[in-house]
């Protein structure tokens, strides 16, 4: 084996190690899906597992909520969760103590699970109405028509 065995040597070494495909970091998917009953929640758990690379699949009913956790891809788990045929997207919801202001409109929703709170971004801002605006000038120490009660 000379030189030229050698240098072959070393390029298939080089370029073996840059064939190798890097693998997906284990990540968790939360989708929110519009479940009914035991059998949409074991159709749901069928069509999830069944995605490439997919560790468990957890599905709870009543918060209407299945996890994925393995190396996929959230865009797949979402398409796969849409084949069913029900009404799916990404899990909107964080918990009440992570949200800057819980209390804008954007944040409040009534099917949120307890605790938990729409994801809105830290720019959202609560917004004043003019029916507010309108209540805040009636108490005022400035207005001479203000309530005499206090």
């Amino acid at each position: 084996m000379g030189v030229e065995g050698t240098l072959e040597y070393l390029s298939d070494l080089l370029s073996s190690v840059k064939r190798k495909k890097k693998k997906k970091q284990t990540q968790t998917v939360a989708l929110k899906i519009r479940m009914d009953c035991e059998g949409c929640a074991r159709k749901v758990k069928g069509v999830l597992s069944s995605v490439k690379g997919a560790k468990s699949v957890d599905v709870d009913l009543k918060q209407q909520k299945a996890t994925v956790i393995g190396r996929v891809d959230p865009k797949k788990v979402l398409a796969a969760a849409k084949s069913t045929k029900k009404k799916v997207e990404m899990w909107p919801y964080v918990p009440y103590s992570l949200v800057a202001n819980p209390y804008v409109s954007q944040a409040y929703d009534k099917k949120a699970p307890a605790n938990h709170v729409r994801a809105v971004p830290p720019t959202a801002t609560i917004t004043e109405t003019t029916m507010d605006d309108n209540y805040t000038s009636m108490f005022s120490d400035d207005n001479p028509n203000a309530c005499s009660i206090m």
